[in-house]
């Protein structure tokens, strides 16, 4: 059975992505908006991140946030992330000090396609805006799991890019937090299903 691939995505309304974390995080592009996830973070948000990340998983990220990553977690206590392999797709040399990590290099399709065949617990996505367009286009992204912010940025890297394929998925779960963040899972569910209004 194949592992299923999940992306987690902090999302403005219009779809926005870019550095939802803090100042220095993506400022490529002129991106003067860092950090526009920070004042809606509640308790309520924390136990969800929580939920999704306290369950067997492992990683695969494109290599900027791999190195955000790799700067960060591996000096926290707990690494959320200790336990789990980390993919890392790049087209240069990386450190492998962090415990678990793997490159992956050339055709980016087939190698995540060969992974999810492999045995082991879900993968899990984490920002990578650029992969994620891969993801879509080749039909790899089996659930979104997203985190939609009440902000409009304008700018920025968006989540469904130039690798948006037409599909359909199926809500699998919603709530909202006291700060009016929603969170929303989708599955994956086959084909657009086309149809009219018109008699």
């Amino acid at each position: 059975m194949a592992r299923k691939l999940v992306v987690l995505t902090f999302t403005s309304l219009d779809g926005v992505m870019q550095a939802p974390g803090g100042k220095g995080e993506d400022p490529s592009d002129g991106f003067d908006l860092e950090g526009w996830t920070v004042h809606y973070f509640d308790e309520a948000m924390g136990e969800e991140m929580d939920r999704q990340m306290g369950q067997p998983f492992d990683l695969l990220l494109g290599r900027k946030t791999y190195d955000i990553f790799a700067a960060y977690w591996p000096h926290q206590d707990p690494d959320p992330f200790a336990g789990s392999k980390k993919y890392v797709v790049t087209s240069r040399p990386v450190q492998t000090d962090w415990k678990g990590t793997i490159p992956i290099h050339g055709d980016v399709t087939a190698e995540v396609r060969r992974i999810k065949q492999e045995d082991g617990p879900m993968i899990q996505v984490h920002g990578s805006s650029q992969l994620i367009q891969a993801l879509l286009a080749g039909d790899l992204v089996d659930e979104l799991w997203l985190k939609i912010f009440p902000v409009t940025l304008g700018k920025g890297k968006r989540l469904f890019g130039a690798g948006t394929i037409p599909a359909s998925f199926k809500l699998t779960g919603s709530s909202a937090t006291p700060s009016g963040v929603i969170v929303a899972a989708y599955q994956r569910d086959g084909d657009i299903r086309l149809g009219t209004f018109m008699q």
